[in-house]
């Protein structure tokens, strides 16, 4: 039973980059949404190799970002997340998206890391890398559900969140 999803890409982009027009912006949103469903469901996306320490950081950020996301400060996560998807969505929309979606689930209990893998986007500046982290988790009101989140490697060396699943 699919809970709700939320993603870099689930709104309608705030604003278009510089020099592209809104369209292809969203379109290449759209495409970039897309493929981070993909991962999150199915696990696609080339693996590839990299600073062995990229898993064990971005596994940090992850739950570091949770933790702000299971104690309802959904603004500091919206402020902790990639500019990626910041860009895709406004603070407001991402405190009511994350509590729709939140909310009917009630207190996280616990949550157990399933698998982490550093994949490439697609082509293009979105390219990445990006760590594909999928976590079980036990919540009051459901048995059990898929938590996916997606930090990517900003150009300034640090990771932070740019995709949130769960189901």
């Amino acid at each position: 039973m699919a809970v709700g999803a939320l993603s870099t890409m689930a709104f309608r982009p705030a604003r278009a980059r510089a020099g592209e027009e809104e369209g292809h912006a969203e379109g290449r949103r759209s495409e970039l949404a897309a493929w981070l469903s993909a991962l999150s469901l199915a696990g696609l996306g080339r693996r590839v190799g990299g600073c062995a320490d990229w898993e064990r950081q971005a596994t940090s950020v992850a739950r570091s970002w949770l933790r702000l996301v299971d104690d309802g400060r959904h603004p500091a996560s919206w402020s902790a997340a990639a500019p990626l998807l910041r860009e895709g969505v406004g603070p407001r929309e991402w405190d009511a998206a994350l509590r729709a979606v939140r909310a009917p689930l009630g207190r996280c209990h616990w949550r157990k890391l399933r698998s982490k893998a550093v994949v490439e986007g697609p082509a293009g500046d979105l390219r990445g890398p990006y760590v594909v982290i999928r976590f079980e988790s036990v919540f009051e009101r459901q048995t059990r559900a898929a938590e996916t989140v997606t930090p990517a490697l900003g150009p300034d060396g640090r990771w932070r969140v740019a995709a949130y699943f769960i189901s």
